[in-house]
C-alpha cells in the first residue's frame, strides 16, 4: 500500500504544481470546483445509510467555485457569506415542498457538506489571486499540510510508541510532532527559495509560525475527516487515488487548513 501510495503521489503532484503554476485563473477555478463536486460525491455517499442528502444543492454550490473569479474581488467574500442562508433556505424549501420526506437530518448533511468542502475550497482560488503574492503562498497550504502527512506517517512508523487518540488508532504523539517539524521545515525552506530568487521578502520567523499552526490545523482536519469515516462506518471515501483513497481522502486536511491559511497569509 505504501508504494501505491508513493507512486500515486508521484504522479499526481507534479500534474496539480503544473495546472496550478501555469494556468490561468480561470482554469483553477475549474479544477477546483470539479475537485468539490467529486469530493461532495464521496462524502455524501458515505451518509447515504444515514440520510438522505438533497445532493442537486450541493452541487450547485460546487459549480458556483467555477465563476468565482467572474465577482469583483471586493464582492467574493460577501458571496461566500451570502450562499450560507441561501443554501439553508432553499433546503428547507426543499423539506416543505416534499411534505417533510426531506428531514432535518437531511438538511443538516447537505448543509454541512457545502460549509465543509464548498466554502472551504473556495479559499484555495481566492488566496492565490486575492491577496498578494497569493500565487506563491498558496503553497504554504499544500506544502504544511501534505509535508505534515508525509512526515507524521514516516516518523510514527519508525519512532511511534504512544497513541494519540483512539479516532484514528494508527496515529501516534510522535507521529504527529514529527508532522509538525517535518512540515515547519519544508515551510522555512521554500521561504529561503521564495525570498532569493523571486526577489520578495518572507519574514522566517512568521512564516515558520505559519507553519506550526497549519500543521495542525491540518492535523485536526485529518482527524476530524476519520470521525466522520468512523461514524459512517468507513474505511476510506473511495477507491479513487491508489493508495490514498478517495479524493476527500486525499484533501481533507488541506481543505481544514485552507480558511484559517487565508487570513495567516494576509498578514505575511
Amino acid at each position: 500500500m505504501s508504494i501505491k501510495r508513493f507512486l500515486s503521489g508521484i504522479i499526481l503532484f507534479p500534474i496539480f504544481a503544473v495546472i496550478m503554476i501555469f494556468a490561468n485563473k480561470y482554469i483553477i477555478d475549474c479544477m477546483v470546483s470539479v475537485i468539490a463536486i467529486m469530493s461532495l460525491h464521496e462524502f455524501y455517499k458515505a451518509f447515504r445509510k444515514k440520510a438522505k442528502p438533497v445532493e442537486w444543492v450541493g452541487y450547485i454550490a460546487a459549480v458556483s467555485i467555477a465563476f468565482i473569479h467572474i465577482i469583483p474581488s471586493r464582492m467574493i467574500l460577501y458571496i461566500v457569506g451570502a450562499i450560507i442562508p441561501a443554501s439553508i433556505m432553499i433546503l428547507f424549501v426543499r423539506s416543505v415542498l416534499s411534505e417533510l420526506k426531506v428531514n432535518i437530518m437531511d438538511i443538516a448533511i447537505t448543509f454541512f457538506g457545502i460549509c465543509y468542502i464548498v466554502l472551504f475550497l473556495m479559499f484555495a482560488p481566492i488566496i492565490k489571486e486575492n491577496i498578494p503574492n497569493g500565487n506563491i503562498l498558496v503553497w504554504f497550504v499544500f506544502f504544511s499540510s501534505w509535508g505534515t502527512d508525509v512526515f507524521a506517517y514516516l516518523i510514527g512508523k519508525n519512532f511511534g510508541k504512544h497513541k494519540f487518540t483512539e479516532v484514528s488508532p494508527n496515529k501516534s504523539i510522535e507521529g504527529c510532532l514529527g508532522g509538525i517539524i517535518g512540515a515547519t521545515l519544508i515551510i522555512l525552506v521554500y521561504t529561503a527559495v521564495c525570498n532569493h530568487t523571486l526577489a520578495i521578502n518572507i519574514d522566517y520567523a512568521y512564516a515558520g509560525l505559519v507553519a506550526v499552526l497549519l500543521s495542525v490545523v491540518s492535523q485536526i482536519g485529518d482527524l476530524s475527516a476519520s470521525s466522520i469515516k468512523r461514524y459512517c462506518e468507513i474505511k476510506d471515501y473511495s477507491n479513487l487515488i491508489p493508495g490514498h483513497g478517495g479524493m476527500l481522502d486525499r484533501i481533507d486536511s488541506v481543505i481544514f487548513t485552507l480558511p484559517f491559511a487565508y487570513f495567516l497569509l494576509m498578514l505575511v
